[in-house]
């Protein structure tokens, strides 16, 4: 570890094994966060001065400690109250998703969360795949489920198609754009972040619940 004017802080060697792991993994975080995943345990343990050996006292394998970095880094931010969030039908989907998004974005829009979720696309330690099979299956599935509702569809059993769930990853994509300009482009954001999701969210939800849902991926499920 490394204190602002560049020398190395001083070991701490009393620390108890829980608090030493701890520490590891919020150091791990910001070091794959700047370096990717590529980034070494050894360059960790330099920087954090420490021997090499002490990573691995706590960790059996550079794996294990990147699952870690996962839980610590992505499930701790997500929030279970989301799920219900968007099956809430005291709400429009517009409201609903409006509040999502602007929770979502005080959470993950963070130097460390953005570009180590860009990175593990990148590398295919399949962080990236395991996250967004969350987001899928807990907020896009349901809420292309929702719309159809919205926009009074008669009632169907049929799963989202792909032209559905399309639409959701558009809106998910341009709120995280935003993100990404500033963290892994960046580029200053001198805008309101907040207003920002929201005029996203309204314009996606202008544009969606006034036409048909066409297909233009083709047929999928052949």
């Amino acid at each position: 570890m490394t204190s602002d004017t560049g020398t190395k802080a001083p070991r701490r060697k009393n620390m108890r094994a829980e608090e030493r792991e701890k520490l590891i993994v919020t150091e791990a975080v910001r070091f794959f966060a700047e370096s990717g995943f590529e980034g070494q345990t050894r360059e960790l343990a330099k920087r954090m001065g420490v021997s090499h050996a002490v990573i691995y006292r706590h960790f059996e394998s550079k794996d294990a400690l990147i699952e870690r970095v996962y839980e610590h880094v992505y499930l701790k931010r997500w929030k279970p109250d989301w799920e219900s969030l968007v099956l809430d039908r005291n709400l429009t989907l517009r409201q609903r998703l409006t509040q999502f998004y602007v929770e979502y974005a005080e959470r993950v829009f963070d130097y460390d969360w953005v570009r180590i979720f860009v990175s593990s696309g990148l590398k295919s330690y399949g962080l990236t795949e395991r996250y967004l099979d969350i987001v899928r299956s807990k907020i896009i599935e349901p809420a292309a489920l929702e719309l159809r509702r919205e926009r009074g569809e008669p009632e169907r059993t049929d799963p989202p198609g792909v032209d559905e769930l399309e639409l959701f990853w558009g809106l998910h994509g341009a709120v995280f754009y935003i993100a990404i300009r500033k963290f892994v482009y960046n580029m200053p954001l001198e805008i309101d972040v907040e207003a920002a999701v929201r005029n996203t969210v309204a314009n996606f939800f202008d544009g969606t619940l006034g036409r048909p849902i066409e297909s233009s991926l083709g047929d999928c499920s052949k």
